[in-house]
């Protein structure tokens, strides 16, 4: 047993010992090479010294061996590490080093080359494998350990004085150890190298103040869920303190709202007695004055109610046709707090708010509304959307509720008070049409009282829904079901035998029957002659009915505008049909109908601007391609993608259009022609920005494979072949923007990457972003970067931004949140807590702003919502050039490293 182990032991034990020495010696040479270093570095703050005590007043002389710092800063005189891009090839370089260009106190400027990273830093945190690093030399194990961990953390350095003649630059090179020694001494109390962020060599030596500059003055640091990103100051910014403050001159005011709320809403379309159409989407209220005739194009204009901080749910206007009362949905604010579901009454000339009721009575949102008839207006029903879906009855001019019931814990899809008698109130819903008999306790809050009587089908079907009903002028009812039925309900004297309970002397029964319709019957309209129209559902008709439910006159509504939602009528013979595709029509049953708003039907992310017109596009979850005319606020035209749009960008020539799906193609259409006259394939994930270079001669396509592909175009923009790769990015890219003059790109990715990329020279990764601080970019939608990063609000998860927009004139950046809001900053905006200009109206994700060719709107996408927002841009923020920047020179005051 003794000897089972005695094989092994003597190669073990000479190993051992081998090591041991060879780890004495090294740690020898190491003290000596220290002692070597520190000797050097002495000589040389010895010979530099009498340059930095020349006279403050004059300047030192720009040509001496050892050029002098301006007055207060240290020395300019600094060893300076210079990376061969290997590990064992790193040497230590003491020279004469005045700096970067245009920084003269800055900390020298490494040249990126055209080496493949190894491991590369991005500016905003992970690393990113992109490739292996270029082969090196061996090197003994024991220098490989202590290297190694520097090299992860640091990029290629080069110094940025190399062009520098020989005779200028007294250099004393040292071994391989001594390199990685001077980096432990250099570097060893450096807070970038700590994060293991892009740091630069430090050009003073262990103690000097220069050393600290180049950390503090060169960056702002901002952390995203705990990762700092480093962001490089431009050479031309003197002071951050210098940089724009306040808020921007420039406002916003909502000019148009593209959409309609008919896919999953009820009580949406009214028309007022100034002739406008009333209707929701999202938070607003829009007021529409329609254009033209019967059947004609649309036109008109606009006006907004945004009183509501969620979406709308219902509607209801008052028997003076001025008053409108909306009810909204609950929701959450920022910081996930609650908002209580609320009903506004508000003025439609003036659009003031009259009165808020039922702040904290209702539960997850208002379902539906009512306006008492019989006594001009004076009360208000509300259905809520709980579980037992509250009744209550509310007076309009004090606010106060009069009495409150349980209903039923089905679905209350429609009420309404009798217009004969406001006692009389009626809901409908699931399986259900409840007759209710309110008594109003002689106006004293809460002591009124509410009855239910059953409505019985007996030998009728009953029905899975009925979505509405009417009141005839004789006091009959006529609901619509989900059957295609139309069935007429009448009083008769109450009767012992019928189910259900309640005061009321009579009650309702079933008098009459017609099947109107294949499919549901999703809306009811009372005309002024006494006839009746029906909306359908699947078939899509719209029919007249006259007296015993003799079918008139019809119509079909055309299949993309989808089913019949809502019916109001205008003028003389004129209807406004609503649908379930969110399209609002306008005609009559004689001469047809034509679509007067148009929008989407899910969720939105894709949008961009054409180059020289007011035109945008979008596309979305609903598959649907749009081109919308920003003049005359009109849909010019409409595709079927048959897959999910993500992301979209016009060629510079606007004579085609890039769209990115969800699967990995992307398409190039003729926007005359609508032809797609492209189709490719990168990878198999989903594309989440697609960008023309200036020129148009690149497409670049960010991917969710973490990849950029790069396509050369021709110069009509028809024709693409694959140029080359961006490989470099640990996650998904979300945004990229190309330099004015076309050769780079600057990336963001979902771990909150900054990376920059030489296209031109066959699409690199530059692995030194300090020397990228000063490249102009053609747009800037990228939403992390030094212009930028003062639009993050405090506390982010790194998810509140969905997409930033800078204008063209280079004046304000807007910026759509998570929170349903858009915001204006002034740009550059470079300062932490930065001020806004906060605009609300969506209801869900901002998901997407672009500012128009010339910067005179602003277009907004909501998500869910599916809401387009076109916002005028007012103030100082009109076409033209940028305001002229001050000629600045670097500050490196302490105050320019910030933690945001």
């Amino acid at each position: 047993m003794d000897g089972a182990g005695g094989p092994g032991e003597g190669p073990a034990q000479e190993a051992l010992q081998s090591l041991s020495q060879r780890l004495q010696v090294q740690e020898k040479e190491m003290e000596l090479v220290k002692a070597a270093l520190a000797e050097a570095l002495r000589l040389l703050r010895l010979q530099a010294l009498p340059t930095s005590l020349h006279d403050s007043g004059s300047p030192a002389p720009t040509r001496d061996s050892s050029p002098a710092a301006p007055p207060g800063l240290p020395p300019t005189c600094s060893p300076s590490l210079v990376s061969r891009g290997t590990q064992t090839e790193t040497e230590v370089e003491m020279e004469m080093s005045p700096g970067p260009p245009g920084l003269s106190n800055g900390p020298p400027a490494p040249q990126g080359g055209s080496e493949e990273p190894s491991g590369t830093q991005s500016e905003g945190g992970g690393s990113s494998s992109s490739g292996t690093g270029s082969p090196g030399g061996t090197g003994s194990p024991g220098i490989l350990r202590l290297v190694q961990p520097l090299q992860r953390a640091d990029s290629a350095r080069r110094n940025s004085s190399s062009s520098s003649s020989p005779s200028e630059r007294p250099r004393q090179k040292l071994s391989r150890k001594a390199a990685s020694s001077a980096n432990l001494l250099l570097r060893s109390g450096s807070t970038e190298s700590r994060w293991g962020k892009d740091p630069l060599s430090s050009p003073g030596g262990p103690g000097s103040r220069r050393s600290n500059y180049n950390l503090e003055g060169i960056s702002v640091k901002m952390f995203l869920r705990g990762r700092p990103i480093t962001m490089y100051i431009p050479s031309g910014i003197r002071s951050l303190e210098e940089l724009p403050s306040g808020p921007p001159p420039e406002t916003l005011s909502l000019d148009w709202v593209y959409g309609y709320r008919g896919r999953d809403s009820r009580s949406n379309l009214f028309v007022l007695r100034s002739g406008e159409v009333v209707y929701f989407i999202a938070c607003v209220v829009v007021l529409y004055r329609p254009g033209g005739g019967p059947g004609g194009p649309g036109g008109g204009g606009q006006r907004h109610y945004r009183g509501h901080t969620d979406c709308v749910r219902c509607l209801a206007v008052h028997p003076d046709g001025v008053r409108v009362a909306s009810g909204q949905t609950a929701g959450v604010d920022k910081d996930g707090k609650p908002l209580q579901p609320v009903v506004h009454v508000w003025d439609s000339e003036t659009l003031l708010k009259l009165q808020e009721i039922g702040l904290g009575a209702f539960e997850r949102g208002v379902g539906a509304l009512a306006f008492s008839v019989a006594d001009q207006g004076a009360f208000l029903c509300v259905v809520d959307d709980s579980n037992e879906h509250m009744l209550s009855v509310w007076d309009c001019n004090r606010g106060a509720k009069l009495a409150e019931i349980k209903s039923t814990n089905d679905s209350v899809l429609a009420v309404g008070f009798s217009p004969r008698d406001s006692s009389c109130i009626v809901t409908s819903g699931k399986s259900h049409v409840h007759f209710w008999n309110w008594s109003g306790g002689a106006g004293v809050p809460g002591n009124g009282t509410l009855t239910r009587k059953q409505g019985v089908f007996g030998k009728y079907k009953k029905p899975k829904f009925i979505p509405c009903f009417v009141f005839l002028p004789d006091g009959d009812i006529l609901t619509g079901d989900s059957e295609g039925n139309i069935l007429t309900w009448g009083r008769s004297l109450s009767d012992s035998k019928t189910p259900g309970r309640g005061g009321a002397k009579e009650t309702y029964g079933i008098v009459a029957q017609a099947h109107a319709h294949e499919g549901s019957i999703f809306a009811l309209c009372l005309r002024r002659d006494g006839t009746v129209l029906s909306g359908g559902g699947r078939d899509r008709r719209l029919v007249q009915w006259g007296p015993g439910l003799v079918a008139l006159q019809e119509a079909e509504i055309p299949e993309h505008f989808g089913a019949v939602r809502a019916i109001a009528e205008g003028p003389g013979s004129e209807l406004l049909v609503g649908t379930t595709k969110n399209a609002l029509l306008r005609g009559d049953l004689t001469q047809g109908f034509s679509p007067v708003i148009q929008g989407h039907t899910d969720e939105l992310w894709g949008l961009c601007t054409h180059p020289f017109q007011n035109r945008f596009l979008t596309c979305g979850h609903d598959r649907q391609l749009c081109l919308w005319d920003g003049e005359g606020h009109a849909l010019a035209w409409s595709i079927d993608l048959k897959e999910t749009g993500l992301c979209a960008d016009f060629h510079p020539s606007g004579a085609v259009v890039a769209v990115g799906l969800n699967t990995g193609r992307w398409l190039v259409l003729d926007t005359e022609t609508r032809e797609i006259v492209s189709d490719v394939t990168d990878g198999n994930e989903q594309l989440s920005v697609v960008r023309y270079s200036p020129d148009g001669l690149y497409l670049a396509i960010g991917s969710h494979d973490n990849m950029i592909y790069i396509y050369s175009v021709s110069s009509d923009g028809a024709k693409s072949s694959r140029f080359g790769r961006c490989v470099g990015h640990s996650s998904f890219i979300t945004h990229l923007d190309w330099s004015k003059d076309g050769n780079f790109i600057m990336s963001n990715s979902g771990d909150y990457e900054i990376l920059y990329w030489d296209v031109a020279g066959g699409c690199k990764l530059l692995r030194n972003r300090y020397e990228s601080r000063d490249r102009e970019w053609a747009t800037y939608t990228c939403v992390l970067g030094f212009h930028v990063y003062g639009v993050w609000p405090d506390g982010s998860d790194g998810t509140d931004i969905n997409s930033l927009c800078r204008s063209h004139n280079e004046r304000v950046v807007a910026v759509a949140d998570d929170f349903c809001k858009v915001h204006l900053f002034q740009y550059p905006c470079a300062r932490a807590k930065a001020p806004s200009l906060v605009y609300g109206g969506h209801g869900s994700h901002v998901t997407s702003v672009r500012f128009t060719h010339d910067d005179s709107h602003l277009i907004s996408l909501g998500g869910k919502d599916a809401s387009i927002f076109q916002w005028r841009v007012l103030g100082a923020g009109g076409a033209g050039p940028a305001p002229a920047t001050p000629s600045r020179t670097p500050s490196l005051s302490p105050a320019s490293s910030l933690d945001v």
